[in-house]
């Protein structure tokens, strides 16, 4: 747990000195929100998508956190240097997770805020809990994954547009599952708390599925990249 922890505070340290969220993701989210809520420019049609606008822009807030959280380990080769200071590459992986991690649920917590101002989104008590268990798990998933086929196109041309067009279908799943539980928590009268937390249920055992497979993977397609 201390090497996992090493990592995630190393990328972290480093992003707080270059500020990319600040700077280029958490804009291009806002953007994305805006544009929708444009788009659309209807209220009932935006208060019945707006779960999934906030997903959307999460999910492509998503590639640009992880593309930049290898982009760092590609130079000079780094990343082979942060494997051979562990004795398992699996915490490498999971320290770089854990930092997309915290990354990605402050940034679902900022854009979950702009939804209640931009779209008139609501949450009562019982959907609070709802909601805040939605983002722990989903944002856990998209990190997991994320992290896991940032390194398969880490070294690789063309690898911004290589990381969306492998991760994107694997995500689909997850998207649905966290726009339709976050749609629970926000009170829709289309999907009920049951639902929500059968949906969110299945956001957690992804997130399982997928952390166990990166763990046995992340080592041999890190150093079949190397």
């Amino acid at each position: 747990m201390k090497s996992i922890i090493v990592v995630a505070r190393k990328d972290l340290r480093i992003e707080g000195r270059s500020r990319t969220l600040l700077a280029r993701v958490v804009p291009f989210a806002l953007l994305v929100l805006v544009l929708f809520a444009v788009a659309l420019d209807s209220e009932p049609l935006i208060l019945r998508a707006s779960a999934g606008l906030v997903w959307m822009a999460i999910l492509f807030a998503t590639m640009l956190v992880v593309q930049r959280s290898f982009e760092i380990e590609t130079s000079d080769a780094a990343l082979d240097s942060v494997l051979s200071c562990t004795s398992s590459p699996s915490r490498v992986y999971f320290g770089k997770a854990l930092a997309t991690f915290v990354q990605l649920f402050a940034l679902a917590t900022l854009l979950v805020l702009c939804s209640v101002v931009l779209y008139g989104s609501r949450v009562d008590g019982d959907g609070l809990v709802l909601l805040v268990t939605v983002m722990l798990t989903a944002t856990a998933g998209l990190s997991l994954v994320g992290t896991l086929y940032g390194v398969v196109v880490a070294r690789l041309n063309g690898r911004d547009s290589l990381l969306p067009l492998l991760s994107l279908p694997v995500l689909a799943p997850l998207l649905i599952g966290a726009a339709r539980a976050t749609e629970a928590a926000f009170g829709s009268q289309t999907i009920d708390m049951s639902n929500g937390w059968a949906w969110t249920a299945l956001l957690a055992v992804y997130a399982v599925v997928f952390g166990s497979a990166g763990a046995v993977a992340f080592a041999p397609l890190a150093q079949g990249d190397s």
